[in-house]
């Protein structure tokens, strides 16, 4: 259990540092609506990551093979995943480096905070099926095939790689909800780093857990 964490966990911060979240999060927070969008926003990307994961280790779960045969194909699935995590990590700072400071976020980020709760709901949840959160699920899910686990360590793993991913969305919403004149000035400081250094950030980090993964998979 402790090694699929050590493994787990990397990929879980990387998942935390996801720039799109952070910044979806920060402009709903910054909205007149976040009393009405907020919660289903952060309910549709904890669930989406907990269900993202869950499922892509039940499909790990029927590769076939025989146990050492299994340890080869995850260790070679694994430097395939973080293969895709540095060549998408060295796309995205291509881009960044290339494209104009207005251009640093997805147009439909701006007006988040007018959507309703279903439409913030449906965000959050499709959050989980961009590119960086797919590399990830499958990184992570083969760490936790490739240890093993019973049931119950798996859904004890899941919840972990859950908790720390969504953390960066999860208190600041909680901590806006409860003193929103304490976190105003913070989102707005926030957001303007993001639109700065995000994109490198998330690029430099992509390109780090991709080099873990690789390096995991070559000691199966």
């Amino acid at each position: 259990m402790g090694q699929v964490l050590v493994q787990l966990i990397p990929l879980a911060v990387a998942a935390a540092l996801s720039t799109v979240p952070i910044t979806a999060m920060i402009f709903i927070l910054l909205s007149e609506r976040r009393g009405t969008t907020a919660l289903p926003f952060l309910s549709g990307w904890v669930i989406g990551t907990a269900a993202g994961l869950t499922l892509a280790a039940l499909a790990a779960q029927a590769l076939p093979g025989r146990p050492r045969k299994l340890g080869s194909l995850i260790g070679t699935l694994e430097i395939v995943t973080g293969s895709a995590l540095i060549l998408l990590g060295l796309i995205t700072l291509i881009r960044h480096r290339r494209a104009a400071p207005t251009d640093q976020r997805p147009s439909w980020i701006e007006g988040i905070g007018s959507f309703g709760p279903l439409p913030a709901l449906g965000i959050g949840l499709a959050l989980n099926v961009r590119p960086k959160a797919l590399l990830l699920f499958t990184a992570a899910s083969l760490a936790i095939t490739g240890a093993n686990l019973n049931v119950n360590q798996s859904l004890v793993a899941i919840l972990v790689y859950t908790a720390l991913a969504t953390s960066t969305v999860v208190a600041p919403t909680l901590a806006t909800v409860f003193l929103p004149d304490r976190m105003e000035p913070r989102l707005v400081a926030a957001r303007d780093w993001i639109s700065a250094h995000g994109a490198s950030m998330t690029a430099v980090v992509m390109i780090l857990i991709g080099i873990v993964v690789i390096v995991a998979g070559t000691n199966r």
